[in-house]
């Protein structure tokens, strides 16, 4: 029967018995292989054929909670859910179980190598040969930011880039240096993971530097759970803008000088030189 409560993680430790230089199986006894896929934003529709067609053959999905939740369970799939904190234990329980011949699927929202998983399989790869010698792939998605995007018009319609507002595993003070470098810059930014309960006060501050660089026109989009039936979309001008307009499920993105209105969209020209 197929049980959607798998066992701990694996793979922080070789097997018993194993050559320590490997740490696992030989790289020409290795069968299996590891899908690092993007879920999209939301929406089922927004799932590639590519990823449902790997969940399809899987005979293992990890990932975090809410993300696991998404896949529908069926016989032959074992499901392992685990805390979003967990990416790097994740990531090697996942090479570990396709060493050992699964079909493995792990999964992220949106797009795997944005913020998202491909980066900690990749670092769990590192010193281990067996598991750089597997079939591994990264199924792309669609971003939070792309999507959220689409939704308005097109805010990154010129030079943009994103920023992971989380203080998790970077300090506050390389986000601001990075944040006034974008502004300086004069680019459209997206925020990922902008306010949380863990750190309500982050997103105050990132709005603050906005106040002292920016005009306060400067247009903002809150858009949040794009693609479900929780969506909301709100442009704002920087200067109506507030911290509790974003939670951890919003995408925050910022105009450049000449992001602008047209009609009910929103967009960002092409052309550097246009007012």
């Amino acid at each position: 029967m197929m049980s959607t409560h798998a066992p701990p993680l694996r793979g922080s430790l070789p097997p018993e018995g194993a050559d320590p230089a490997w740490g696992g199986p030989a790289p020409d006894r290795m069968s299996g292989w590891l899908c690092i896929a993007g879920l999209g934003p939301g929406a089922d529709a927004q799932i590639t054929p590519e990823v449902t067609q790997a969940l399809a053959e899987a005979t293992d999905v990890l990932g975090y909670i809410p993300y696991v939740a998404r896949v529908a369970p069926r016989s032959g799939l074992t499901l392992h859910p685990s805390d979003n904190r967990e990416e790097l234990e994740r990531a090697r329980a996942a090479l570990a179980l396709a060493a050992e011949g699964g079909r493995v699927v792990l999964v992220s929202s949106g797009d795997p190598g944005v913020f998202a998983m491909a980066a900690a399989v990749f670092e769990a790869m590192e010193g281990r040969p067996d598991w750089q010698a597997l079939d591994v792939r990264v199924l792309p998605g669609i971003t939070a930011m792309l999507a959220a995007a689409a939704r308005a018009g097109a805010p990154l319609g010129h030079d943009f880039c994103a920023l992971n507002l989380s203080d998790n595993l970077k300090p506050w003070s390389l986000i601001e240096q990075r944040l006034r470098a974008v502004v300086g810059a004069d680019m459209a930014v997206a925020f990922y993971n902008p306010r949380s309960a863990n750190r309500p006060h982050t997103f105050e501050q990132v709005l603050q530097v906005l106040r002292e660089t920016c005009a306060p026109d400067r247009l903002l989009l809150f858009a949040r759970a794009v693609s479900t039936p929780q969506e909301r979309l709100l442009w704002v001008p920087l200067g109506a803008a507030q911290a509790d307009m974003a939670d951890m499920r919003t995408v925050v993105i910022v105009g450049s000088s000449t992001t602008r209105r047209v009609g009910r969209f929103v967009y960002t020209p092409r052309s550097a030189r246009a007012a």
